[in-house]
């Protein structure tokens, strides 16, 4: 069974005549634009079949980054994938959280009381939010303690759940 794609950024422009392009990446990990990773991309014509990018070089550009594609070699090839999402596997880490294994998992304090299952998560400077059960409850990632298969434990100032 193939691994799950995640959408990890998406192609803005072509940059330039020799086919580098802007990338809008919503992955923070370094490794997702080293030179040889890959991406499984999904062109936004609705009859264009999937294709594969292959990284050749990247660097940062105003909050976003120029990359250099392998398979792309004007700016004619750049223009054809505008507008590409990019879908990548998960990265293992275990001592990182990320958004698809926090969606959908039960929300329990370490008694075993459960609060709810996560809808959503909600940027926010201070701490980054689990919205339960479309908004109910807010909890700060911060206050994650464990994590387990489908299940997130979390130890909460007293009245957070009141």
């Amino acid at each position: 069974m193939a691994p799950e794609l995640l959408e990890v950024g998406r192609v803005v422009r072509p940059h330039g005549l020799r086919g580098e392009v802007v990338v809008d990446m919503v992955s923070n990990r370094a490794e997702r634009l080293a030179e040889g990773a890959s991406f499984t991309a999904t062109l936004a014509d609705p009859g264009a079949a999937e294709t594969t990018l292959t990284v050749r070089a990247a660097r940062p550009f105003q909050h976003r980054h120029l990359v250099v594609f392998a398979e792309v070699h004007s700016r004619d090839d750049a223009e054809a994938i505008r507008g590409a999402r990019l879908r990548a596997p998960a990265i293992e880490d275990p001592d990182a959280l990320f958004v698809h294994e926090l969606v959908g998992a039960t929300v329990q304090e370490p008694d075993g009381t459960e609060r709810g299952v996560v809808t959503a998560l909600q940027a926010n400077p201070a701490s980054d939010l689990l919205v339960l059960d479309d908004g109910r409850y807010l909890v700060p990632l911060r206050f994650v303690v464990e994590r387990r298969p489908g299940r997130i434990i979390v130890e909460v100032p007293a009245g957070l759940f009141e």
